[in-house]
């Protein structure tokens, strides 16, 4: 009878065993975010898909060797940054995704660099889901794209909410958004959050957010991100966001600041609030980040996380991490997108004696001479008295020496068309009244050419056009983008009025056109 007792309950005891461990679960996260056209590899060997392949191959093995389900989440803005890509509408990059096994995306501000049918076409060349709970249709609120995804892994049953930036609506090419509106991100989620809830048992939920990671909330001119939905949230609603937009490493330290202290190959820890995890892996697959986590009776507990970098190299030129090798399917794939692109941009087409300057914390904060270029090739090209551009247009410099029109393309990458705007005196300085307050370090600071002012303590003054002041009773020839031009960065927008000339011609071409007519340019005289 003893022995009999004993092993009812050896069997009891053994059957809770299971029970408990078939309760405890364990998910691993990867994650990348903000690609910017970077499927191929850099001049240094750096990143890129084929090795990024290579990594999260090994990084599913690993956590299915422990039991781990996984999902493969990315943070948005695949397109604009390289020309090879840019020339082809990012099909390498995503294709190159789907060939990754990502599981879903948040559709970011620069999936709108294009027309709405590129990224439907973007969306076929996927096999995963664009989502965006927050994009609407204004007619009638309905959702313009894919709310959420549903995924089930390992056991686990995953909801996966989008999220895009409400700043989209004025850093987009307002052109291209057509009947789209943008609704605040918090109370998005917790209705779609609901919702789920109420028609599937889910045992985690995840935003895949473009918004932005802002520490302590401090977003400034731009629109709320990560840190604040998460404290503006009812707590339970998220487990965990999973970020883009603000193309950083969200690492902090023990007080929640960030962590000055990291670098590729060290230790990173998430940030925290409200109980919802937030992660980003900077950008341009530099990292993949990987997050583990114990499900245990609805608790979700971080186990592990790091941001691995992918060939990435210190200041010796040497490999911060072990050598990933690139995978040769996806270089098969890849291979001919590249080549295509190399073709296509190959050649000098004009020369700079000079460092022109597109750094961000140049072209948004004061006048760049790489502005001036810009603004006096597309005044040449509409016959302009004067022109002008917001900062945020201009995406990288221009090396001293032979340019090529790929070196054009990194600073131009948007194909935005020159306009003309003639004014009549008087409107130009109702105009200029709101483009010269526009302040430092946001999209719309003004750049321009042939134009001087004073703006002080909110206030316009001693406006010159080419050195002589401004005649209210005067006609004068604007050259703009037709992005400003149509109201892009908050600019007020032209497109309706009397004076306004739209062209054909792309801010490419027109500074390409200028520099093999002005050669050699010689950047003291700009």
């Amino acid at each position: 009878m003893r022995i009999l007792l004993f092993v009812l309950f050896c069997t009891l005891l053994s059957s809770c065993q299971l029970t408990s461990n078939h309760s405890t679960q364990y998910l691993t996260v990867l994650h990348t975010n903000d690609n910017h056209g970077r499927f191929w590899h850099n001049e240094k060997g750096e990143y890129g898909m084929a090795a990024r392949k290579t990594l999260i191959d090994q990084l599913r093995d690993q956590a299915a060797q422990k039991g781990h389900a996984v999902v493969l989440l990315s943070g948005g803005d695949i397109n604009t940054g390289i020309p090879e890509s840019d020339l082809q509408f990012a099909e390498p990059d995503f294709k190159g995704m789907s060939l990754l096994g990502y599981d879903a995306m948040a559709i970011g501000n620069h999936e709108f660099d294009n027309p709405l049918h590129i990224l439907e076409k973007q969306q076929q060349w996927a096999n995963f889901p664009l989502l965006s709970a927050n994009i609407l249709h204004t007619k009638d609120n309905t959702h313009a794209y894919q709310p959420y995804a549903l995924i089930n892994k390992h056991g686990l049953k995953i909801a996966v909410v989008g999220l895009t930036t409400p700043d989209t609506a004025k850093i987009a090419n307002p052109e291209y958004l057509g009947d789209l509106i943008f609704v605040d991100p918090a109370q998005i989620v917790e209705s779609t959050v609901t919702a789920i809830k109420a028609s599937h048992d889910v045992d985690v939920v995840i935003a895949v957010t473009h918004m932005g990671h802002y520490h302590d909330a401090n977003f400034g001119i731009n629109a709320p991100g990560d840190v604040t939905l998460a404290r503006n949230i009812a707590p339970g609603t998220l487990d965990m966001i999973i970020g883009g937009h603000s193309q950083e490493p969200v690492c902090v330290d023990s007080q929640g600041n960030p962590d000055t202290q990291f670098a590729p190959g060290k230790a990173c820890v998430p940030d925290k609030q409200n109980g919802v995890w937030i992660m980003q892996a900077h950008e341009w697959g530099k990292f993949v980040g990987k997050a583990e986590f114990k499900i245990e009776n609805g608790e979700k507990t971080l186990i592990s996380y790091e941001l691995i970098p992918v060939n990435l190299k210190n200041n010796h030129d040497e490999y911060v991490n072990p050598y990933i090798k690139p995978d040769a399917q996806m270089t098969t794939l890849l291979q001919p997108y590249q080549a295509f692109g190399e073709k296509k941009l190959m050649g000098s087409v004009g020369f700079v004696d000079g460092y022109l300057d597109g750094k961000r914390d140049t072209v948004r904060f004061k006048p760049s001479k790489l502005a001036s270029l810009i603004i006096k090739a597309q005044m040449a090209a509409v016959g302009a008295d004067f022109g002008l551009i917001s900062g945020g247009g201009i995406r990288h410099s221009i090396e001293a020496g032979d340019v090529s029109y790929k070196d054009i393309l990194k600073v131009h990458p948007f194909k935005n068309r020159i306009t003309l705007m003639q004014w009549q005196g008087g409107e130009l300085y109702e105009y200029l009244k709101t483009v010269t307050s526009f302040p430092a370090d946001s999209g719309a600071y003004l750049q321009y050419y042939g134009l001087s002012f004073d703006y002080v303590d909110g206030k316009l003054s001693n406006v010159m056009i080419n050195s002589q002041p401004l005649d209210f009773n005067a006609t004068y020839k604007m050259s703009i983008n037709s992005y400003n031009a149509s109201g892009g960065d908050g600019y007020p927008s032209l497109v309706n009025m009397a004076g306004y000339k739209p062209t054909s011609m792309t801010d490419a071409e027109v500074l390409k056109q200028y520099l093999q007519t002005h050669s050699p340019i010689k950047v003291n005289l700009l």
